[in-house]
């Protein structure tokens, strides 16, 4: 047997073929475009999902024999986005993106009102689904007018592969819609957004069968078999599917373009008001939490550019050894903060600088701030009982080990590092897909991979970094009052 797990990602699909072991068999990517017609906005089009999906599918068919055995899918996709169908599930306009913040203004309108932060357990974010509607209603009522379902990205590939509208908790968490703590369509939400429960896709647990593979697309996808589609997940819960963050005490720190710190809740412990996320995890009876800073590794991309030296030649020239933060601070605030600030405003800076400050300074500046800014979000985390004594570190960033003994340090927690391989979202889907296929239980499926290496914190510097952030954090306000 064999199994599939596709990302739908903002800028491309990965999709990755298994064995009945979860190892990897093969994988493929494909890219589309991201649309920007006004300053803020964000959109896609649905159909180059659909066309990414099947010249991926076409490829690893023709690549890999083991296709032919295929028995579960699984889709993991970028959150929030609004699908719009009409009655005859046609697409109504270019779904927006996560990352579109054209609907503040509707977003701290929908925050505002009451119950909506108890019942969703989050700030209603200009990102999040909700705030997108009304902003159609709003602005598009001709379009508003015509919705019959409003679909997430994962959602609509379930919707092409099953002919269902269905969709799993850990994704319908990101809309305002859900009662994230009963994992159900909340009718006092929908009344908020104005939508109706019959506009909403039906609710499944990630592991659990969404439905079968179209009889046609089976068919054309040469398999003569039935073929189980996974409810799937958002994909940091994905994510955490494939690296075995399931269960209190596991999580793992993303170091990538934003940086994510993702902790697995065994109850749900909602707090809005640090700006964390709580989400329903992708298996039953479980939840995760969630901080998010907005430029992580963005942040030293940004200083490569400036300086004109690559991001690994920067962290590579100081060394190996952990050095005690400097007098130059940075805060990674360059396209505004969510946790714990939820400022959208605010910007990054530089303080402390000096006419003998150096370029290695800088650099120390920013991957301290970063860390700094990491630990906003585990500060977060502990003041609702999480405690992560150890977390894996994913993402580009990763492979800057002074970076991680700079995070270890300042979070006090051990980082481990995984082996190479697949461990990513790909992976977590295509375990969900297992799973909901019935080859394996959740404990003998989702399971961690291998550690190579782990970065504990430097107890002789835990002191100098504890005093660093606390510096750090003094710097936020001032910075915030000037701008």
């Amino acid at each position: 047997m064999s199994f599939l797990g596709i990302d739908l990602g903002t800028s491309g699909l990965r999709a990755l073929l298994v064995d009945s072991g979860g190892r990897p068999i093969g994988s493929t990517e494909r890219h589309y475009p991201v649309s920007h017609p006004h300053s803020g906005w964000s959109e896609q089009e649905p159909g180059d999902w659909i066309a990414a999906l099947e010249g991926a599918v076409a490829e690893l068919r023709d690549r890999h024999p083991e296709f032919a055995a295929l028995r579960g899918i699984g889709v993991a996709g970028h959150m929030h986005g609004a699908t719009l169908l009409d009655a005859d599930d046609r697409v109504i306009r270019p779904c927006i993106l996560w990352n579109d913040t054209r609907s503040h203004a509707e977003a701290a309108a929908l925050d505002a009102t009451p119950g909506v932060r108890d019942l969703s357990g989050n700030i209603v974010f200009p990102g999040f689904t909700a705030p997108k509607l009304e902003w159609v209603r709003a602005h598009e009522p001709d379009h508003y007018a015509r919705i019959a379902r409003v679909l997430l990205p994962a959602a609509f590939l379930n919707l092409y592969l099953t002919g269902d509208h269905v969709t799993d908790m850990s994704d319908a968490a990101g809309t305002s819609w859900l009662d994230t703590g009963a994992r159900d369509w909340s009718d006092a939400l929908l009344a908020a957004g104005r939508m109706r429960r019959d506009q909403m896709p039906r609710l499944v647990e990630g592991s659990d069968a969404a439905g079968q593979l179209r009889a046609d697309l089976a068919r054309s996808w040469g398999l003569p078999h039935p073929v189980i589609v996974a409810g799937g997940a958002g994909d940091n819960a994905a994510a955490a599917c494939g690296i075995g963050a399931m269960a209190e005490g596991q999580g793992f720190v993303s170091l990538g373009t934003s940086g994510v710190l993702v902790a697995a809740r065994d109850g749900y412990h909602p707090a809005p008001e640090t700006a964390l996320h709580t989400f329903c995890h992708a298996v039953p009876g479980t939840w995760y939490q969630m901080g998010v800073m907005l430029s992580a590794t963005d942040s030293l991309n940004w200083l490569s550019r400036i300086t004109g030296a690559r991001p690994a030649d920067l962290t590579a020239d100081l060394g190996d050894a952990l050095q005690p933060p400097g007098t130059v601070r940075f805060l990674p605030y360059l396209s505004g903060e969510r946790t714990p600030h939820n400022d959208a405003v605010i910007r990054g800076a530089f303080t402390g600088l000096g006419s003998g400050t150096t370029r290695d300074d800088m650099v120390r500046a920013v991957l301290e701030g970063v860390a700094f800014g990491l630990r906003d979000s585990n500060q977060a985390l502990k003041a609702t009982g999480a405690r992560l004594d150890r977390m894996m570190a994913i993402g580009g960033g990763a492979r800057s080990r002074y970076w991680l003994r700079a995070i270890a340090t300042t979070l006090d927690v051990t980082l481990t590092l995984p082996a190479d391989g697949e461990f990513g979202a790909a992976l977590g889907a295509a375990r969900l897909g297992m799973v909901a296929a019935g080859a394996g239980s959740l404990a003998d499926v989702m399971t961690a991979p291998d550690v190579v290496e782990e970065i504990a914190p430097d107890a002789t510097l835990r002191d100098r970094f504890d005093a660093g952030y606390e510096a750090f954090r003094a710097a936020y306000p001032a910075i915030r009052a000037v701008q």
